[in-house]
């Protein structure tokens, strides 16, 4: 298959994974009940309009930054586009960073309390820091190293995603979902990393050998 045509089957299925996320979040289960009733002990703070309010924001640009950070790996985009290209690339920075503020208050109250609530904060740290390498480095026309930033970056978009797939298997083979969900997070952490490095490496290695 060729990197256009795998590129558009990423697409449509970063499309159809945004709207199946929209549609989870503000219609099947707009309160997220489910969710909400796997956590235990909740801090006095804890208020749910504003909770809720903080998560629909999380969800809209965390959907913002998956869909405008796949557009921004169009080669063709990025040298014919150029001026689209940068300003979708600072739309994917603020998405990024409104994420990690949005996450910085959802995390006190994760499932798994404060185990959990580490590995949050420590993405919401390194992410927007990782955002910010990209762009020094395309200001810079170090257009590889930028690419490579990207990469990694990208990868916790689909954060959500991993804990999720990770916690629902163990979760549906027996395993306390408290604990499901907190080896979820630690293990989508390590998956995003893994999975970045292996497209770079993958990527360095066809380049050298054309």
């Amino acid at each position: 298959m060729s990197t256009k045509n795998l590129y558009k089957l990423l697409l449509l299925f970063i499309g159809t994974y945004i709207l199946y996320t929209f549609a989870d979040n503000y219609i099947l289960d707009h309160r997220a009940s489910f969710f909400l009733e796997q956590k235990l002990d909740l801090r006095d703070s804890f208020r749910l309009p504003i909770w809720l309010d903080v998560m629909y924001i999380h969800v809209f640009v965390a959907c913002l930054a998956t869909w405008s950070g796949a557009v921004n790996f169009s080669r063709g985009l990025a040298w014919h586009q150029r001026k689209f290209h940068r300003i979708n690339g600072y739309v994917y920075a603020i998405s990024v960073l409104l994420v990690s503020l949005t996450s910085g208050y959802l995390a006190p109250y994760a499932t798994g309390g404060k185990l959990v609530s580490i590995p949050f904060n420590m993405v919401n740290l390194f992410w927007p820091i990782m955002v910010i390498a990209a762009i020094v480095h395309a200001r810079k026309g170090r257009l590889e190293k930028h690419q490579n930033w990207m990469i990694r970056s990208y990868l916790f978009c689909f954060t959500n995603l991993f804990i999720h797939l990770i916690s629902d298997v163990l979760y549906k083979l027996g395993m306390d979902y408290t604990l499901s969900y907190t080896i979820g997070v630690y293990g989508s952490v390590v998956l995003n990393l893994m999975i970045a490095e292996g497209i770079i490496f993958y990527l360095r290695t066809r380049n050298k050998e054309t």
